[in-house]
């Protein structure tokens, strides 16, 4: 276990020249791999602290929920991307509770929140590790929130279009409508009707459970760039 988690920690974390011996130990002995089974909540929200997840394989979809019980979206975390959310406990000035459900069957390795929590308190370049990658998450969150009350619906599945394939590096996204207007925090028969529309332009071909983006270039077009609203 050492190994595989060292290797991956030196890969992935800024900090990890800057832990004593006994802390990489620490770090060693409170990180373990796990995997979820798809459609496991790995993440209940204010009822968890679960610790840090490196993601090594698979997807996790963290999302907030409103008081009626929708969800909407925040971000997803993919191999190589890390998971602080899931252990804001440890970050006094870090509040926002959300939620995360694995997507796929998905392998992380874990630190958990004793192990992690002993480290920011006892090692400043940890803290600022985990407030910056707790900063930039938030800043997701934000603009995620941006995009839903004040982008249009076309502009925005343009954009996550967009979005996907240069996420993929592939023009086909194997994704249902379904899926694709939880990911926009959207209504899946808003989503249909617009791919309809897209596809009457050209912009896409539908299929089973995947579309296919044929004018990658109108999509970017029509997506614009929204950071300018």
């Amino acid at each position: 276990m050492q190994e595989n988690a060292s290797d991956l920690f030196i890969r992935t974390f800024t900090f990890w020249p800057r832990l004593s011996e006994k802390e990489k130990e620490l770090v060693n002995s409170g990180t373990h791999p796990v995997h979820y089974a798809k459609g496991t909540q790995v993440h209940r929200g204010p009822f968890d602290c679960i610790g840090v997840l490196l993601v090594k394989m698979g997807q996790l979809r963290v999302y907030t929920l409103s008081e009626d019980g929708r969800d909407v979206t925040l971000y997803r975390l993919f191999p190589g991307d890390v998971g602080i959310l899931s252990a804001s406990c440890t970050l006094d000035a870090v509040t926002f509770d959300v939620y995360i459900d694995a997507e796929d069957d998905t392998d992380v390795l874990k630190t958990d929140e004793p192990a992690f929590n002993r480290l920011v308190q006892s090692n400043i370049y940890v803290k600022a590790y985990a407030y910056e990658t707790a900063a930039h998450r938030l800043s997701e969150m934000l603009w995620k929130m941006q995009e839903i009350l004040f982008l249009s619906a076309d502009r925005r599945l343009a954009l996550f279009l967009v979005e996907e394939m240069e996420k993929t590096k592939s023009r086909d996204i194997r994704l249902t409508h379904e899926q694709i207007a939880r990911y926009m925090g959207s209504a899946r028969e808003v989503v249909s009707r617009l791919v309809k529309y897209f596809s009457q332009e050209g912009y896409v071909k539908s299929g089973r459970g995947h579309l296919t983006v044929l004018d990658a270039d109108g999509l970017r077009r029509l997506a614009g760039n929204p950071r300018e609203m």
